[in-house]
């Protein structure tokens, strides 16, 4: 079992449904997913790039990326709908939890002038959206072989009703956020 799954199982349950005063197991917030996606505007003219950026996204998370699609044509973007746009992964279960562990402890303290999360990257319903801006953090990434630095975006995905509660999950999980 992830380190940070039995944390949260052994602690952080027990202590958040304390906290919230709820009197069932199955109410308390927990993590339902993560997201990472990259975006890349470059493949419409490009589509190697595609191929770079699954190769680096797979190495990263164990899991290979599907491709996502313009759902509309949008003539100032020079886009048309079907067109390749960028990649996305969604992981769950011990993948999840791993990813997670490997952003708190490892990728975020390596980011250059990192204060913590800011409590604005949170969505009503209790969702975390971190965009990072270069690929080059995690220790998966071989500089080498890339071409290119690129940003992609985390989003953490709970059970929380709200940002509140959301917010005390992540932060016992380990998240680091602006004091």
């Amino acid at each position: 079992m992830n380190r940070l799954k039995e944390k949260y199982i052994k602690e952080v349950r027990d202590k958040l449904q304390q906290e919230l005063a709820l009197k069932n197991k199955l109410a308390v917030p927990k993590l339902s997913k993560i997201v990472i996606s990259v975006g890349l505007g470059e493949a419409k003219d490009n589509h190697s790039v595609l191929d770079k950026v699954k190769v680096y996204i797979k190495a990263l998370v164990g899991q290979t990326p599907i491709t996502t699609y313009a759902k509309k044509s949008i003539a100032t973007f020079k886009v048309t709908k079907g067109q390749s746009i960028g990649v996305m992964v969604t992981l769950r279960g011990d993948r999840m939890y791993a990813f997670l562990d490997k952003l708190t402890n490892i990728v975020l303290p390596k980011v250059r002038d990192f204060r913590g999360i800011s409590e604005k990257s949170f969505d009503n319903n209790g969702n975390l959206n971190i965009g990072l801006k270069e690929q080059t953090i995690f220790p998966e990434v071989d500089y080498k072989t890339i071409d290119k630095t690129r940003g992609m975006a985390v989003t953490i995905t709970t059970t929380a009703r709200n940002k509140d509660t959301g917010k005390k999950l992540l932060e016992y999980l380990g998240m680091p956020f602006k004091a």
